[in-house]
Order: structure tokens, then C-alpha cells, then sequence
């Protein structure tokens, strides 16, 4: 049972959230009111346009994190990944690439089966191919490209071979969980003799619990991330991605800000299509699901600081090296 106190905690987050979106959701109303620069107008619709969006997905998958938490055990764990490390790599971004989250949603879930007892490069392995790879992303680029499958195709190749190749480097770099909570504190609670019905209630209650916990994190990322939106020129990117090699790094920044959620984010890239060669295009496709502002600060929550600026150097120089060699071979 939850206690006065973390249930008055949880109610008055719910309120205040609540609160937030409300005021965000009546701005443009109270704009007759109130007169306040455009830009602020701008800027509010954008935060509410990428909370819309992304919040589906996190609570998908803050339900997917309680179901893990309650009907998932240690032995599960233990028997269902390989002992080998290339092995439970390999089935990772295989089994990632199947499963339809955004960069958002995925965090929960990567946090509870790593609090469960997958191994980190594992958890690595299904954070950056969850997003990127899964049906709904390939079938949306093709769509915005035209039915083109050569984009969708090298899309999925070369982001599944970075998302391969960035965690087998952190399984030789990083032994432990790196979770801010340790595991075995993380989930002490045993669920094994309940029945079906008070599991699926302890599985909502850990659902809630991960998503307030989740939830503000997002908020943060989808409010920085529309400020940078109005505040800083695309025009500006655009012209310094001139040569090559800053063609790819303006649009990997730019995917890094704009936190566009990985189902629609094709349709911006094709957007930029007639602006930047094919590798800076790529380069968009592939880093945005991987690591964009919002999604760090949801990282920042769940694993330590230095694992998150380690995996993010380590996902940026992947991608900007690999779109390099992508660009002297199409």
C-alpha cells in the first residue's frame, strides 16, 4: 500500500502537471489580455505540439516498465539473455528493432530491465534501435521520401551497425548498471505470490510511479527544446552546413534540438533534402532517435552523469564518422 504522504506527493505532482499543461494549452487565448511578444506565442505552440506528441509514447512506455517491473523476475532475465557478450548485444537491437517506441518512451523501459539485471551494453543496444528502427519509423520514412526504400533501407542498415558498434565499445568500457539507483534497491519489492488481478494493480501503481518520475524530465527536454526552436534560425544551420563534413554536424545539431519524435521526423528531413547532400540528411535521421535534448534530460534521470556524456560522445562521434564514410560511398 502507498503511504499518506507518497500518495499527497504523487496527487499534488499529477495537479501541478495538470496546471502546467492547462496554462500552456490556454495562452493564445489570454493573448487578448495579456500582451506578450509573438515569439512566446510561437514557443508555446511548439512545447505543446512536442509534449502531444511525445506523451503517448512515454506513457506506453512507463505501462510497458510496470508490466517488466511485476511480471518479469531475475531468473527470467538470466535465462532469456545469452551469456555472450556479442550475443546479447546481437539480440538486443535485433529485438529493439521489433518494438515500436520513440526515444522517449524507451528510457523507462531500458531503466526497469536494467534494474532487472540486463546488462548495460544490452540495454545500450535496445535504447538506440528501439527508436530508430522499428516498423512505424521505416514505414514513415519511406512514406516521406516518396517511396523511396533506398532511404528507409539505409537508414535502418546503418543505424542498426552504429547501435551495434557503440555498444559493444561500452561493454568493454562500462561494467555495472549505471543506474543513479543501484539494482538490487531499485526493485526489492517481491510480486511473486500475488494473484493476476493485484499484479495488475501493483503493475498501474509502478506505472504512475515511473511516469511522474519520467514525466517532469520530459517536460524540461520538450520546453528547452522549444525555446531553441524559436530562438535560434534554422536559416542560420543552414548556412553553415556548406562544406561536407559541417553539412553533417548542422543537421545532427539540428536534430539534437528540434527533438522531433522518430514516427514524423522523415517528413522534416525530406524537407531539407534540396538543402543538404544525402549524408547530412541520413546523418538527421539516425542521430535524432538516437539522442536528442529531450531524451537526455530523461537519461540524466535514470543513469549516471558520467555514463550519459560518455554514451552521448560516444553515439555522436558513431554517427558523424559513419555519415563521413556513407558520403564517399553514395
Amino acid at each position: 500500500m502507498f503511504s499518506l504522504r507518497q500518495t499527497f506527493i504523487e496527487m499534488t505532482g499529477l495537479l501541478l502537471l495538470g496546471l502546467l499543461i492547462l496554462a500552456v494549452a490556454i495562452a493564445d487565448s489570454l493573448q487578448q489580455f495579456i500582451q506578450l511578444p509573438s515569439a512566446v506565442y510561437q514557443m508555446n505552440m511548439i512545447f505543446l505540439s512536442i509534449l502531444i506528441e511525445a506523451l503517448p509514447f512515454v506513457l506506453i512506455g512507463v505501462l510497458i516498465a510496470g508490466l517488466i517491473q511485476i511480471f518479469i523476475t531475475d531468473r527470467h532475465i538470466e535465462r532469456w539473455i545469452p551469456k555472450n557478450r556479442f550475443a546479447a548485444i546481437l539480440m538486443s537491437c535485433i529485438v529493439g528493432a521489433c518494438f515500436p517506441a520513440c526515444e522517449c518512451g524507451i528510457v523507462p523501459i531500458v531503466r526497469r530491465l536494467v534494474s532487472k539485471g540486463v546488462p548495460i551494453y544490452a540495454g545500450a543496444g535496445f535504447l538506440l534501435t528501439g527508436p530508430l528502427i522499428n516498423p512505424l519509423v521505416i514505414l514513415s520514412t519511406y512514406m516521406a521520401f516518396g517511396n523511396d526504400a533506398r532511404i528507409a533501407f539505409w537508414r535502418m542498415g546503418t543505424g542498426f551497425i552504429i547501435a551495434l558498434a557503440v555498444s559493444l565499445v561500452i561493454s568493454c568500457f562500462c561494467k555495472n548498471s549505471q543506474l543513479t539507483v543501484p539494482a538490487k534497491l531499485s526493485c526489492i519489492q517481491n510480486h511473486g505470490q500475488q494473484g493476476f488481478l493485484e499484479k495488475l494493480i501493483s503493475t498501474l501503481k509502478h506505472s504512475v510511479d515511473e511516469f511522474f518520475s519520467m514525466g517532469k524530465f520530459l517536460i524540461l527536454g520538450a520546453l528547452a527544446a522549444a525555446f531553441f526552436q524559436t530562438y535560434v534560425s534554422t536559416e542560420d544551420f543552414a548556412a553553415a552546413g556548406t562544406g561536407p563534413a559541417s553539412s553533417i554536424a548542422v543537421m545532427m545539431g539540428l536534430a539534437y534540438i528540434l527533438s522531433l519524435c522518430s514516427e514524423a521526423d522523415a517528413f522534416i528531413a525530406a524537407s531539407f533534402s534540396n538543402l543538404f547532400p544525402a549524408a547530412a540528411v541520413m546523418s538527421f535521421l539516425v542521430y535524432g532517435p538516437m539522442l536528442d535534448l529531450k531524451n537526455t534530460l530523461m537519461m540524466l534521470s535514470v543513469f549516471k552523469i558520467k555514463f550519459v556524456v560518455f554514451f552521448s560522445l560516444l553515439v555522436t562521434a558513431a554517427v558523424f564518422f559513419a555519415m563521413l564514410l556513407f558520403q564517399q560511398f553514395t
